[in-house]
């Protein structure tokens, strides 16, 4: 009988190990930090709605006061400008890349010249989840608003929102257009 014993331990206690090591280790998406420093100030948490049709992640600039009356505009009340270009990512990361830095460089000087409020939006490609496209699409315009932000453009000017995968620029199954959709864009709205 002890015998018994002695040999279902020998079984249990390797089980119970590697199953715990399992339910205690979950993997994490592979993402890279954005090159840009944070901005001043306290984040803003969101999270997307668990709801079966996504709904964009809308986040007003960390910096922005936080009182029940300021509340940042609509993003129906921003337009197109010709002004601001578009910045591109790698897949699966929200880094910002030389080139693109150049073209925010350029965004920067024009937004510091004007003195329009700046809707950046974060994009992604088709492939993945919903939910984890909107939470790379959002660190992604985060990314884009905090270089802008240490370029000298206020803080409280930018307000960021996340459509995830659900405004692709181009909708063939390739990585030229795949490409085409890992963005920010920017839009403005006059003060």
């Amino acid at each position: 009988m002890a015998q018994r014993r002695g040999s279902a331990l020998l079984i249990a206690v390797p089980v119970i190990a590697l199953s715990l090591f399992l339910v205690g280790c979950p993997k994490r998406p592979a993402t890279t930090a954005a090159s840009a420093p944070a901005p001043t100030g306290s984040p803003t948490p969101s999270a997307a709605a668990p709801s079966t049709t996504p709904s964009p992640s809308m986040t007003p600039s960390p910096a922005a006061p936080s009182t029940a009356a300021t509340t940042p505009p609509a993003p129906s009340e921003f337009r197109a400008t010709d002004n601001l270009k578009d910045v591109f990512f790698d897949f699966d990361k929200y880094d910002i890349r030389p080139t693109d830095a150049k073209t925010l460089d350029t965004n920067a000087a024009w937004l510091k010249s004007n003195d329009n409020l700046v809707l950046v939006e974060g994009h992604c490609d088709e492939r993945g989840t919903n939910e984890y496209n909107l939470a790379l699409g959002e660190r992604r315009a985060k990314a884009a608003m905090n270089y802008l932000v240490a370029q000298g453009v206020q803080a409280s000017r930018i307000t960021i929102i996340s459509y995830g995968k659900e405004r692709p620029t181009c909708t063939e199954h390739s990585e030229s257009c795949w490409a085409q959709n890992r963005r920010a864009h920017f839009l403005v709205k006059a003060r």
